[in-house]
Formats: structure tokens, sequence, C-alpha cells
């Protein structure tokens, strides 16, 4: 195994696709952790936080859109959402090109 902070911090930025694709950011960390997680030190842990994060996103936008029509306040949840899919890929990249371990908030242990 290899250590690759490079392919870490990609792996998080890769997230931001979702902006311009809408499920790019879910796709590619997958396909980098898959490939990757035998070759490069943290990948696998890393790749599961990244690939549980993104599922949570959809997981709580998908929950946002009931909330919009029943009480009003799933537009303020999409919202904080979509800055939580901005900013914590960014911070969690930092981190990793430092050594540190990256966690994100509120995420939804679907691989473990």
């Amino acid at each position: 195994m290899r250590e690759d902070k490079q392919l870490l911090v990609i792996t998080h930025l890769s997230q931001l696709l979702t902006c311009l694709t809408g499920v790019g950011g879910l796709i590619v960390p997958l396909v980098l952790w898959l490939t990757q997680k035998d070759r490069v030190y943290f990948m696998d842990q890393q790749g599961k936080e990244i690939v549980n994060f993104q599922l949570s996103i959809i997981v709580y936008s998908l929950l946002s859109i009931p909330l919009i029509f029943l009480l009003g306040l799933g537009i303020v949840t999409l919202i904080v959402v979509g800055l939580i899919s901005l900013a914590f890929p960014i911070i969690n990249a930092i981190k990793a090109s430092n050594g540190e371990v990256p966690k994100y908030p509120l995420s939804l242990n679907f691989i473990s």
C-alpha cells in the first residue's frame, strides 16, 4: 500500500461534481474508493465516509421535498443540506491534505 494524499484530496473534492452533474459526486468517489481501497492508505476509511455522506445528502434532500409542501420548512432544510454538501467536502479535503482524519456531520451509516 502507498500513501497518496493527493488522491484522497481529489476523492473528497470530486463530491463537488454533484453541483455540475447531479450524481457525479456519488459516482466518482465510489469508483475511486472501489478501485483504490486496497492500494492507498486511508482510502477505505475515507471512501466509506464519502459514500455514506453522499447517500445521506440524497436522503436528506428527498426528505425535504415533502416538507416543502407541508410546512415550507423544506426550503430551509434544502438550503442547509446544500451548504453542508458544498462546505464539508472542501473542509475535509484540506484535512486530508494535512494528514488529519476527516469527519462528515449528519452522515448515516450505509456502508460500514
